[in-house]
């Protein structure tokens, strides 16, 4: 077949993806050119180009075309189930049968392997976690390498750590290239790559150093980058005083922003804020994040594909799964910490409408959420090196539960570490767990540092967009080295702004009310973490009933933008330990008094209602023991209750693990360090009802749980903790 037969059939394909009639449609010179070097070239390609220019138009055809040649199907690895669920859609308007293998489908693997051996599946798409799941990875991928008729990776910038979004299972993709067929094209994508990152991918795809698209050499990997201009968006920043006056305009504006669209925050909690404030105001919303359970999310995508909401409000968890060519607006309550990530984030909206709006509107509590991202970067030496010494010393593979008792590290973040060691060849996934595989390695230090710089470097890009008085889109473009970046004509700095800052007072003030509303529940600990006999202490299994703190409370969470943002600096590690300010004091009346006439409340009258406390009891700390024992000092003054005395730390105690190590680890150093003065024992075995257990703040809620513990131990009925914030 000659190429022009060839490109005839592929603008046949693309009308029946698109859903026109025959010749209604003709690919991108650049989408053909791509879809050239894979079907008649059989080469590999990376294509870098904005959202919306038709990425996956180029897989699809070239399935079509590659499926009719006699090919084997297309693999397709893809980041999120929401982009899978797109993608299968539209695959399907293009006759080609698609199926998925993921983490949520699990009952359907068998068939599936049967319908590819049969040859009735076009497109398998599969999560890069798959790729090293033992059971994956020694049955069906070495079946599916063998068929593979092309490897397409989706989002291909995830492969890099210099990138904004690294995720170690994608660079599994090394071993599965390296088994693939001879002659077996393979086709990277992404909207979202600088100069760096298209190298990187490109190494880390084993394609070699990249070939220019008009270099003409047929050996190496066709690279293919385009503008990153984006003529639908008009970009603009509106900086307004607090997290209220932020609520309150999007509250004030969000019906008259074009079409449906999506609202980003920073954090969980702030998502879950917004929602309910925008919920209050006679808002259509619906929130979307890392806790959502899969039934939500799928949900709440198609209530906004179908415009039965006016807005999704969501975390980074919506980053890259979503396909809606129409959406009108994105806003930013929060500033992401790159503006390559900001840039993947914006480039949702706009697709096929002629103008969508996007604002970003940060907030003064930014910085402190970018930092605290920041400290869960790759571990330090001695931590790696660590969790090599204890796999090398284990007779078995070790399991994370099994893991991570032994060292100080939460389990993400060890399970990510863990990834990488994989990918570096120093350890590998078993069933069972993970092994050493003896083969000598190196920790980076150099290249980690570099990344760490990185990261600062794109967060004071994020400020400068924040700030600039130059065209907007133009700073965006050339942050991703785009080398055609020019003024754009519509951004607020080109064009004007499009919006005032302007809000009501009365929308204002019930944004006010609503972050000013304290309290938030504290969820006791109930089971004990896994493995603590292998490191001496004597604890499994559920923590019984009797022993168990009661639902406790916090005035706020650290990462939401109401309290959080008062909490932050009061509990920050560098402030300077004070009495518990006034305001503080007077919101956790309030938390006590709502506490007291929820369901089940001491306050309540009802006759399953719970005593009243009979007293105050603290807490020791060892970083800001005066502002919690002033604390529990106003809360007995006010609630006219004894201040009964305080959990302290025996004298020979070693140093409590930091929160952010793992559970067990931490409670490792818990355990026998808290203690009860004689004096508090006794006066509990006489109050005989129950108390408050105050403390400042609670992370991994294991402080309050030992605590909790000896409390019921020594006579207490029931323990209530209390305490000024929790992270999450």
């Amino acid at each position: 077949m000659n190429d022009t037969e060839l490109r005839l059939k592929a603008d046949t394909v693309l009308a029946r993806l698109v859903g026109g009639p025959s010749g209604a449609a003709r690919l991108r010179d650049d989408q053909w050119r791509a879809i050239e070097a894979l079907v008649a070239d059989r080469r590999r390609a990376l294509v870098v180009q904005r959202t919306g220019w038709g990425k996956s138009a180029v897989y699809f055809v070239a399935t079509a075309l590659l499926r009719a040649a006699g090919q084997g199907p297309t693999v397709i690895v893809s980041p999120l189930l929401a982009l899978m669920r797109n993608q299968v859609a539209a695959a399907e308007g293009a006759g080609i049968r698609a199926a998925t293998i993921n983490s949520s489908n699990t009952e359907e693997w068998e068939a599936i392997r049967s319908e590819i051996a049969a040859g009735t599946v076009d497109v398998l798409l599969v999560s890069p976690e798959r790729l090293n799941n033992p059971d994956f990875r020694d049955q069906v991928l070495p079946e599916l390498t063998a068929a593979t008729g092309l490897l397409v990776v989706d989002e291909a910038h995830c492969i890099s750590d210099w990138g904004h979004d690294f995720r170690p299972d994608y660079r599994r993709l090394r071993t599965m290239l390296a088994e693939l067929p001879a002659g077996v094209p393979v086709l990277a994508t992404t909207a979202t790559a600088n100069a760096r990152v298209t190298a990187d991918v490109a190494e880390q795809l084993g394609t070699g150093a990249p070939v220019d698209a008009d270099a003409g050499n047929g050996g190496g990997a066709l690279v293919l980058r385009g503008s990153l201009e984006r003529e639908s968006l008009s970009l603009g920043v509106l900086r307004l005083p607090d997290a209220a006056h932020r609520m309150a305009w999007l509250s004030d504006h969000l019906e008259k922003l074009p079409g449906s669209g999506i609202v980003y925050t920073l954090t969980v909690a702030a998502a879950e804020e917004v929602t309910a404030f925008l919920r209050s105001q006679g808002h259509t919303v619906a929130s979307y994040t890392g806790k959502s359970e899969n039934a939500e999310r799928q949900s709440a995508e198609a209530d906004l594909l179908a415009n039965r909401v006016k807005a999704l409000v969501a975390t980074s968890a919506l980053g890259m799964g979503f396909d809606k060519p129409d959406l009108g607006f994105v806003i930013h309550l929060g500033s992401p910490s790159s503006p390559i990530a900001y840039y993947q984030q914006v480039g949702r909206a706009g697709r096929g409408v002629e103008h969508a709006e996007v604002l970003l509107l940060p907030g003064r509590e930014d910085e402190a959420i970018w930092r605290y991202f920041a400290s869960l970067a790759f571990p330090a030496e001695d931590q790696v090196r660590r969790t090599l010494d204890v796999l090398g010393e284990a007779d078995r593979p070790l399991s994370l539960p099994a893991l991570e008792p032994q060292v100080e590290l939460r389990r993400s973040r060890l399970e990510t570490m863990l990834k990488v060691l994989d990918v570096d060849g120093a350890v590998r996934r078993v069933r069972g767990g993970w092994t050493v595989t003896g083969r000598p390695w190196e920790y980076d230090a150099e290249r980690y540092a570099w990344v760490t710089r990185q990261r600062e470097s794109e967060q004071q890009a994020m400020r400068e967009y924040s700030a600039a008085t130059g065209c907007r889109m133009e700073y965006l473009r050339r942050q991703l080295d785009d080398e055609e970046a020019a003024p754009c004509g519509r951004c607020d700095n080109c064009a004007g702004p499009r919006f005032t800052t302007d809000v009501s007072a009365g929308t204002l003030e019930a944004a006010r009310g609503e972050l000013a509303r304290p309290g938030v529940e504290v969820e006791p600990r109930k089971m004990w973490p896994t493995g603590l006999p292998a490191i001496g202490v004597d604890l499994k299994g559920r923590i019984p009933a009797g022993e168990q703190a009661a639902t406790g409370r916090a005035l706020g969470r650290l990462s939401d933008i109401g309290w959080g943002n008062r909490l932050r600096p009061l509990l920050s590690p560098q402030a300077q330990d004070a009495e518990v300010p006034e305001d503080v004091v007077g919101a956790v009346v309030d938390v006590l008094a709502d506490w007291a006439k929820a369901p089940g409340g001491w306050g309540t009258g009802a006759p399953d209602a719970a005593a009243r406390p009979v007293g105050v009891v603290t807490i020791d700390s060892r970083t800001r023991p005066r502002m919690v024992q002033s604390l529990g000092e106003r809360i007995a003054q006010i609630g006219h209750m004894p201040l009964l005395g305080t959990v302290t730390y025996a004298e020979d105690a070693p140093p409590v693990a930091p929160a952010r190590s793992n559970g067990a680890q931490r409670l490792r150093t818990l355990h026998g360090a808290l203690t009860l003065p004689a004096p508090l024992s006794e006066t509990l075995a006489e109050a005989g009802g129950p108390v408050l257990l105050v403390d400042d703040f609670a992370e991994t809620g294991w402080t309050l749980s030992v605590a909790a513990r000896l409390l019921l131990r020594a006579g207490a009925h029931r323990v209530l903790p209390l305490v000024l914030a929790v992270q999450g």
